[in-house]
């Protein structure tokens, strides 16, 4: 072989061997996730996430702790306007999250013209994927609603139940089954159902296991699941508790399950259908007590986030060629700010006051006042009865002058509000009473976190993301890329509508908030139920 031939031949074989590597590369970029997690911290902007973690370093004594979630690889920054206006309610943000378009508040997965738009789950179960839901708040909630379900109203919560069971969805796991029980069932579980219908009965006709309501959480708990299984666990009526409450709550038997069991249990399901999954997961209560400026409560429900995404991850480090795990939110909720100060001196932070916390807002503090207001005749003694418990369960112990008005004028304006109608009385956001505010400011300033808002704002959210392509998640976003990127890693299909920009993006608002975009800032309306 001459010298020439010789080198030929090497430079074709070193030819073909960049090819093959080339070629290979190319498939394994390319290849589709069999396992997709997708985590939504409703309400979790991205000082809830940073308090979180300044909060876990105080907690464990350890400076270099850090929450799982924000160690993955990509982190993105998500912008989550609606079509309608720049502050997102959570059925638009979870319409963004699940079928990539831009939609009305209030809208579940649909266009803002009413047409249908697929989901991802939807989409995921079209191509062949086993799909879960799980949340703390109820399944038929607007965030789990907008994967599995498609109405003019997010407060439909009846009629989204019905479509859950249509959905042909594998797991279902969270709070709420007033919505799927009949009324005037044989187990006396309230019911919030118009009409006539079982839908319990109905999923169990079509071959899912049932558990229904707190009695069943032991139950659901000890199930093992079989290939074939299809799961509804509705474990309370309404909403799941708060995690702060749960942490410290002394109840064994049948105890509120923690959004990581739901996670677990799910993993089990999805991984016993032995074919790909995906499984949209939920932590719904960071909302809820960022809506009444709860910060220990905010806090502790995202911590239990992370701790759900430990169950994700540790299935993760199992398959990890197979499996991705996105983690977003649908907005901010309550304009959280780590650093509140009156003069020049406040460059600090003191979150080891939010340690002396036990008990949360929203579920545990909200009757306590009108509780001693039915028990204790004697103003004088209700109050220090009052002052007590807040010491005891919250920290506030060693009051300064001015903290003890607040909390003496918070009593006075409730009391005084028991002898005045619903439209007369002085309440805040959704409302709260002024006890539970003043307790809720009290803390969060000792702490020296400070709010903005009863309501959601417009402010951008992260996002991070770790296994099969995470990287495509780069970037600063808005939050219909997060599904469109999602599906083209998943190879799946999601509707081929036009994309159209948001209307909200000139400035002006338009729907149904329009007419309260229209009263001056200082003026309340009274609105029920939480976004």
């Amino acid at each position: 072989m001459t010298f020439y031939q010789c080198g030929k031949k090497m430079l074709q074989t070193v030819i073909a061997s960049v090819c093959f590597v080339l070629i290979a590369s190319t498939v394994f970029a390319g290849s589709a996730p069999k396992y997709v997690f997708y985590f939504i911290g409703d309400g979790m902007g991205t000082a809830q996430r940073q308090s979180a973690q300044y909060f876990y370093k105080v907690q464990t004594n350890n400076p270099d702790a850090k929450l799982l979630m924000n160690s993955f690889p990509t982190s993105t920054l998500v912008t989550t306007h609606s079509d309608n206006t720049l502050i997102t309610d959570s059925g638009a943000g979870g319409t963004a999250l699940s079928t990539g378009f831009k939609t009305t508040n209030d809208f579940i997965a649909k266009l803002p013209n009413g047409k249908n738009i697929k989901t991802i789950a939807e989409a995921a179960r079209d191509a062949g994927y086993a799909i879960g839901i799980a949340t703390t708040t109820r399944i038929s909630h607007a965030t789990p609603a907008s994967f599995s379900a498609h109405n003019m109203s997010r407060y439909n919560e009846n009629e989204i139940a019905v479509d859950q069971l249509n959905s042909g969805f594998d797991y279902f796991a969270g709070g709420g089954f007033r919505h799927f029980v009949a009324k005037n069932n044989k187990q006396g579980l309230k019911s919030k159902r118009k009409d006539s219908r079982d839908l319990v009965a109905a999923f169990k006709a079509k071959g899912y296991k049932t558990f229904i309501g707190d009695n069943a959480r032991d139950k659901f708990r000890a199930y093992k699941p079989k290939k074939g299984d299809k799961v509804l666990a509705p474990l309370a009526y309404s909403s799941l508790g708060m995690e702060i409450d749960r942490r410290f709550s002394k109840k064994r038997k049948n105890a509120m399950p923690a959004l990581y069991e739901l996670t677990a249990k799910g993993i089990e399901v999805l991984s016993a259908q032995k074919k790909p999954f995906f499984m949209m997961i939920e932590a719904g209560r960071i909302d809820y007590a960022a809506h009444c400026n709860d910060a220990t409560g905010t806090i502790y429900d995202t911590l239990a986030l992370d701790e759900a995404i430990a169950q994700a991850y540790k299935f993760y480090k199992k398959h990890p060629k197979e499996t991705l795990i996105v983690v977003a939110a649908d907005h901010e909720t309550g304009g959280m700010a780590m650093g509140i100060s009156l003069d020049s001196k406040g460059y600090f932070l003191k979150l080891e006051e939010l340690l002396k916390v036990k008990v949360s807002i929203e579920d545990t503090l909200v009757s306590v006042y009108p509780k001693m207001i039915k028990n204790i005749s004697k103003v004088s003694k209700r109050q220090q009865a009052f002052l007590k418990y807040v010491g005891k369960n919250f920290g506030l112990t060693k009051l300064n002058a001015r903290e003890l008005k607040q909390l003496k004028s918070a009593m006075v304006i409730e009391d005084r509000n028991q002898k005045l109608s619903a439209d007369k009385q002085i309440t805040y956001g959704y409302a709260y009473s002024p006890t539970i505010i003043a307790v809720a400011h009290l803390v969060s300033e000792r702490a020296r976190i400070s709010w903005t808002s009863y309501v959601h704002t417009s402010s951008v959210i992260a996002l991070s993301a770790v296994g099969v392509q995470n990287e495509k998640f780069n970037g600063f976003r808005d939050n219909t890329e997060i599904p469109r990127i999602m599906a083209k890693i998943m190879k799946i299909k999601l509707s081929s509508f036009k994309l159209r920009s948001s209307k909200a993006l000139t400035g002006k608002t338009f729907g149904p908030v329009k007419k309260y975009s229209k009263i001056p800032y200082g003026l309340k309306v009274k609105v029920s139920g939480k976004n």
